[in-house]
């Protein structure tokens, strides 16, 4: 019993003055990388957008998301953009092209600036004609749980709104 315990007893003697292991440290990710990561990701939302699959774009957006479109009111939260982008989805084909310009990166939060081209093909119940549409974006990216997630996004059409002709008296 006495061989017992001292063994036992060296053994707990070495576990414990091993030195513990070092957290890793985090991939540090070049801004260069990040804007090659986030236009694979918007590679895959373009995909996501043309098949109607809003669930797992949503996936790609952060739960406290507000996105900004275009002569529209803001969608602030996951629920609502899921909401909007449903209905959207229910009216004909989205096809996006994002091409992040510009990444700009300090700690867990991004910034990406980039052009965008939006092509909406309507189906035949829609309420709107289909368009054309292009310009800028800018948008915050946050990494939460070692993935990078939207957070802002806010689209600039380059596109002139239509011009209502003035009444006639």
């Amino acid at each position: 019993m006495k061989t017992f315990l001292s063994i036992l007893f060296a053994a707990l003697i070495i576990v414990s003055c091993q030195q513990p292991e070092a957290p890793k440290e985090p991939e540090i990710v070049t801004d260069e990388d990040l804007r090659t990561l986030i236009n694979q990701k918007n590679n895959t939302l373009e995909q996501l957008y043309a098949d109607g699959d809003i669930d797992s774009a949503a996936t790609y957006f952060a739960d406290n998301v507000i996105q900004m479109p275009p002569n529209a009111p803001a969608m602030k939260g996951i629920q609502a953009y899921k909401e909007e982008w449903k209905k959207s989805i229910s009216m004909g084909k989205w096809l996006f092209n994002l091409e992040a310009q510009e990444v700009r990166r300090s700690g867990p939060m991004a910034v990406e600036l980039g052009t965008y081209t939006l092509k909406f093909e309507p189906n035949e119940n829609a309420p709107m004609p289909g368009f054309d549409d292009h310009g800028h974006y800018v948008v915050l990216w946050e990494k939460q749980n070692d993935e990078w997630k939207i957070v802002w996004d806010a689209p600039v059409s380059e596109v002139p709104l239509p011009m209502s002709m003035p009444q006639e008296e």
